[in-house]
């Protein structure tokens, strides 16, 4: 009966189905959260824990049938390696393998030349979590005076239950799309502790609400303008006749639409955790604070001119767990330019196996070079840091925005339409500009260095 429904609510949206299954699974984590609050808040952690497991397990039968059981597998070796390996370097070494190469294979046995929704969607999100889990059990053994606050927080200072794995696992707020959290956050939500009343359910209604009605207004958005700019049409012939300025504001409107399809599913996601209680993030300035689980900077993501504001303001706890366990576990290299380099790395095989993951994230690395570069040469420059505080700021705003929205939309055409030949293709149409502009920009920057800031200026506001 749901099949010829949804193939129904299909067609009439003009969606493919695993889309629709996708957002109605997501959907769905708002009254499984009510139920939570309004009849198992105050059970015993394994009612709670089971009800977390088997709502998320019923989300990945609806969405992927059988194909559930990578999810089961990879949960229990994980749980494990644990209880057999114990606090060992080699329970990391081996949860890291295992978990990414099963990922690898999924991605290897599963890939097609689209972006499809399949089980391996949700398993990066789980390979992750999985990956986490063994590094915060190994910091549990550590002595608290060798780890950072962030490690502190999520140190496990006790082997969990498998009961406990599975509920973090399969909770519903983020077994589909994320957000990620730590095993941590999870026992303190059990605990009854991510409330801003004690022992009570928590009053995050509104705020909860006020994340899906964001998150529905993107979802809208990108529903009414995706169809305007689909990926297929820059392999068309008609793309390649568009005059030159068309096909770079196109690559510029579609970066913008796409991006949409993300920000939706994981605001909406935000709101079930804001929901349950597992977004509470304490108190500051006397007002409680939800955005434990906050994925996207909505107003930073429509709002900055830079690169680098648009990267911290999207995938946050993706990008953060990348930072504490990637590039901060490479502190032993000793250069924070090859960890940097490692975890993009780590990040484009994490996305998949198709070449336009590696070319998007080396292209982000070289973007966010050059526009240090330049920030570096604006603070600098006495004739620069004038012009930019001048009336002229808000045209220099525009034409920032114009740029920044044209080379984020760039690298992000590798990024969707994967393979080789494909974005080989787009980028020939448009003579490669993306990647001559900030190759000519990274040659020139000494030598506009040299000529726009005085020779003690960059080294006194080093000093300062």
């Amino acid at each position: 009966m749901a099949a010829p429904l949804l193939e129904q609510l299909s067609e009439s949206l003009g969606s493919p189905e695993p889309a629709i299954r996708l957002i109605l699974s997501i959907l769905i984590g708002y009254p499984f959260a009510v139920v939570y609050r309004s009849f198992l808040f105050n059970q015993t952690p394994t009612v709670i824990h089971l009800f977390h497991t088997f709502s998320g397990l019923a989300l990945a039968a609806f969405n992927f049938g059988s194909q559930l059981y990578h999810s089961v597998v990879c949960v229990l070796v994980q749980f494990l390696m644990l209880r057999l390996m114990g606090r060992t370097v080699t329970a990391i070494l081996c949860s890291f393998t295992f978990q990414m190469l099963y990922l690898l294979a999924g991605y290897y046995y599963t890939a097609t030349e689209e972006y499809d929704i399949k089980w391996t969607m949700p398993h990066c999100v789980l390979t992750l979590k999985l990956i986490g889990l063994a590094f915060d059990y190994y910091d549990g053994g550590k002595e608290p005076s060798k780890l950072s606050a962030e490690q502190k927080e999520s140190a496990l200072r006790s082997v969990p239950s498998l009961l406990e794995v599975c509920g973090f696992s399969y909770f519903y707020g983020g077994f589909l799309v994320g957000p990620q959290f730590t095993l941590r956050s999870y026992q303190r939500l059990v605990a009854r502790e991510l409330t801003d009343c004690p022992g009570k359910v928590p009053n995050s209604v509104v705020p909860a609400m006020k994340r899906f009605a964001l998150g529905f207004l993107c979802l809208v958005i990108y529903a009414i303008f995706s169809p305007h700019y689909p990926d297929s049409y820059y392999l068309t012939d008609e793309y390649e006749a568009q005059p030159f300025w068309y096909r770079c504001v196109f690559i510029l409107l579609w970066g913008k639409i796409i991006l949409y399809k993300y920000v939706s599913c994981w605001v909406i996601a935000e709101g079930v955790c804001i929901l349950t209680g597992l977004g509470y993030n304490g108190v500051v300035d006397g007002k409680h604070q939800w955005n434990a689980c906050a994925n996207m900077k909505v107003w930073l993501f429509e709002t900055t001119p830079l690169f680098g504001g648009t990267i911290s303001s999207f995938n946050i706890n993706t990008n953060a767990w990348a930072a504490r366990h990637v590039f901060k576990r490479l502190k032993f290299l000793g250069n924070k330019t090859l960890s940097h380099v490692a975890t993009l790395f780590f990040l484009s095989i994490w996305h998949g196996l198709h070449s336009g993951y590696i070319l998007c994230f080396s292209m982000e690395f070289f973007i966010i070079t050059v526009e240090r570069q330049a920030q570096a040469l604006v603070r600098d420059s006495p004739v620069l840091t004038k012009l930019a505080n001048s009336a002229l700021y808000p045209l220099i705003y525009v034409v920032q925005q114009f740029i920044h929205w044209l080379f984020m939309g760039y690298p992000l055409v590798a990024f969707s339409i994967f393979s080789y030949d494909k974005w080989l293709k787009v980028y020939s149409s448009v003579y490669f500009c993306g990647h001559l502009f900030f190759l000519v920009a990274y040659l020139i920057m000494p030598y506009l260095r040299k000529a726009l800031v005085p020779k003690n200026e960059g080294r006194e506001k080093k000093q300062e």
